[in-house]
């Protein structure tokens, strides 16, 4: 076999490689969001589940330590999930991570579902079918958004100051800010669906699987939130 066969032939096996990484990433997502959905029906089914509820926002203390808990499992699962090391424990990062955001999100959903229950599958179809709009945005320009990062780390850590100073101080941040981070989600999405058309290794499907739950997660959150403030 001549040297230009044998590129040929790595390249065809790359692009076998990265279509099957790229099925496998969506298969996982496709089963965490599905995972998520059934703790969120199980949860919410609970009886005093509206205890919990109630205690995780009955202050503001309760609700700071309900968010630190949850960015410090988040920071634990994301770091599992991308293990060069371990199978088993990408799988419990992913695991751990969905978990967290079902338990995080009792609070938001039980008020929809009580209140307001049609706008559950409302903000649901919204935020499947933007997802989905912006996947193939990707996929069919192949365009890289990875020189997003340093702009979505330093937007995060201002949304997450805004978040705790409304906490803190009592403030309502707004539907100018449920705006904004809806359209920082949809910049994630761009980011982490890059990554896996053009630079995730073959191996971190789990890893790839849980940064776009978190991003969809995040879309859907407010979403959400957007809709229980237009019903008001």
């Amino acid at each position: 076999m001549s040297s230009m066969e044998q590129y040929e032939m790595a390249g065809i096996m790359s692009v076998e490689e990265r279509a099957k990484f790229i099925t496998r990433t969506y298969l996982h997502l496709a089963g965490a969001v599905g995972a998520f959905v059934a703790l969120e029906a199980l949860l919410l089914s609970i009886p005093g589940i509206e205890n919990l509820a109630q205690l995780m926002c009955s202050s503001k203390s309760a609700w700071l330590i309900v968010l630190g808990a949850f960015m410090f499992v988040s920071w634990i699962a994301e770091k599992w999930a991308f293990s060069a090391t371990s199978l088993v424990t990408q799988y419990l990062g992913l695991a751990l991570y969905v978990v967290a955001e079902a338990v995080i999100f009792v609070p938001l959903l039980f008020v929809a579902k009580t209140f307001h229950p049609g706008v559950i599958p409302q903000a649901a179809t919204a935020t499947v079918a933007l997802f989905c709009f912006l996947t193939v945005a990707v996929m069919v320009t192949r365009f890289d958004f990875s020189f997003l990062r340093t702009g979505l780390v330093f937007a995060g850590l201002a949304a997450l100051g805004f978040i705790i100073a409304s906490i803190v101080f009592g403030f309502t941040l707004g539907p100018i800010f449920t705006y904004l981070m809806i359209a920082f989600a949809c910049l994630y999405i761009l980011y982490d669906t890059s990554n896996v058309l053009l630079h995730c290794n073959t191996d971190q499907h789990v890893g790839a699987a849980l940064a776009l739950f978190a991003s969809v997660a995040l879309l859907f959150w407010y979403i959400l939130q957007l809709y229980l403030d237009r019903e008001g």
